[in-house]
C-alpha cells in the first residue's frame, strides 16, 4: 500500500521527507512528485526523496510518458508506485492546485 501526504511548500515537503527518514523509512521508499519539474527536483535535491523515474515505471511507461500530457504522465507515475487510477486522478488534481506530494511504499509509518 502506498501512502500519500500533501504539502504546500518545498520547505514543508523537505521537512516531511526528513521526518520519515528519522522514523526509519528507507530513502528508496519515499518519492516526491509535483506538477512543476523544478519543484520536484528541488525537494529531491534538498532531501533524500526519490523522483519517480524509469526504475519505477519501466521502460514502456517511460516511453509512453514522452507523448502524454503532464496530467497523464503524473497519473501514470502515481499508478506505477501503487496508487489506484481513482487515487491518482484525485492527487493529480491536487498537484494541479500547486500541492507537492510525498509518497511512501512503507506503510508501517504514518505520514
Amino acid at each position: 500500500m502506498t501512502l500519500v501526504k500533501e504539502y504546500s511548500t518545498v520547505e514543508e515537503a523537505v521537512q516531511g521527507a526528513n521526518l520519515l527518514y528519522s522514523k526509519g523509512v528507507m530513502d528508496e521508499e519515499v518519492y516526491v512528485l509535483a506538477h512543476e519539474r523544478d519543484v520536484t527536483n528541488e525537494v529531491a535535491d534538498r532531501s533524500k526523496a526519490e523522483k519517480i523515474g524509469m526504475d519505477e515505471t519501466g521502460a514502456g511507461t517511460a516511453m509512453k510518458n514522452l507523448f502524454r500530457s503532464t496530467g497523464d504522465t503524473l497519473r501514470a507515475k502515481m499508478e506505477e508506485v501503487g496508487l489506484s487510477p481513482a487515487e491518482a486522478q484525485k492527487y493529480e488534481e491536487r498537484l494541479d492546485n500547486g500541492k507537492i506530494l510525498l509518497l511512501s511504499k512503507n506503510d508501517q509509518v504514518i505520514l
